[in-house]
């Protein structure tokens, strides 16, 4: 089921499968989401839970069992409920289950809000420990927006800016072994905030920095100044990703984690960036989309 919000003519949707983000449009109808086309990625802004990425065969080891555990988690294929709604603001919620019990043990709940004021969309997940255990988890998020946004316009029209000078060393993703390379990085920066896009930075998958001194990140045309701002606040990491081939749009990817690094073991709680929560605590993650120049 599709859940529309709407506030001074910008509109947003959220499918309950996932609670995921499906369109945002300014008041002219132009849309900034990826259109989730299967011809390239059949996604449009997934929240990654309780892993990110990959792991190692498909499976990690939670609690002394090694599980089956799909990529990014479960929460993309799972039904949220709809636990509060008004015009600009809507809360999604999703509680353990049988369904993924074999997969994650932990009693847990997740509170996803969308709350849309104007040209701005503020994202909050909230993540509940309903366990009498520590409970460990990754988050994230996976965004896709449409690159370019205007006709006339090319994908390498665009760059990534941050909001601070940043030492950008990126950390290699090595395809064969489908795994993170510890020791094998790309620097696209000494010192510096800008990124300027081309198809083949994606050769080898996510381009990700494991930690950034900036929290905003801005994904724009430097011509026209207009473009898309993402405040990554509360993640510790950033990720970017497009697919080969020419597709019209670029992920932002905000994480608490990642997939698996070639120097980690298959213990889940081993995992770099790993999030805990005692029993009965709850921790709360924020995220901002922001239009700019629409």
């Amino acid at each position: 089921m599709i859940i529309k919000l709407s506030s001074e003519n910008y509109q947003v949707a959220i499918d309950t499968l996932g609670a995921e983000l499906k369109s945002f449009t300014d008041p002219s109808g132009r849309e900034f989401i990826w259109n989730a086309d299967p011809a390239y990625w059949n996604g449009s802004s997934p929240l990654l839970f309780p892993t990110i990425g990959n792991v190692r065969n498909g499976r990690t080891i939670i609690e002394g069992i090694s599980r089956e555990m799909p990529q990014h988690g479960f929460c993309k294929s799972s039904q949220f409920s709809v636990s509060g709604q008004s015009e600009n603001e809507v809360t999604f919620s999703l509680t353990d289950s049988d369904a993924t019990h074999p997969i994650y043990p932990y009693a847990f709940k997740l509170c996803l809000t969308y709350r849309l004021c104007g040209n701005h969309l503020q994202m909050t997940c909230q993540v509940f420990n309903r366990d009498s255990r520590t409970m460990y988890y990754h988050i994230g998020a996976h965004p896709g927006f449409m690159c370019p946004l205007e006709e006339g316009e090319a994908f390498t029209d665009y760059i990534l800016e941050f909001e601070k000078d940043e030492h950008l060393n990126a950390t290699v993703y090595d395809l064969k072994n489908c795994c993170f390379s510890s020791g094998t990085h790309r620097l696209y920066a000494e010192k510096g905030r800008t990124i300027s896009l081309a198809p083949e930075l994606f050769n080898d998958d996510a381009i990700f920095f494991e930690h950034t001194d900036s929290n905003v990140v801005r994904l724009l045309n430097p011509a026209s100044g207009k473009g898309v701002a993402v405040d990554y606040t509360d993640f510790v990491s950033v990720a970017f990703w497009t697919p080969l081939g020419g597709a019209p749009f670029l992920c932002v990817e905000p994480w608490n984690g990642s997939a698996i690094y070639d120097d980690e073991d298959d213990i889940f709680t081993h995992k770099r960036n790993i999030q805990s929560l005692e029993p009965g605590a709850d921790a709360v993650y924020e995220l901002g989309i922001s239009l700019i120049g629409y």
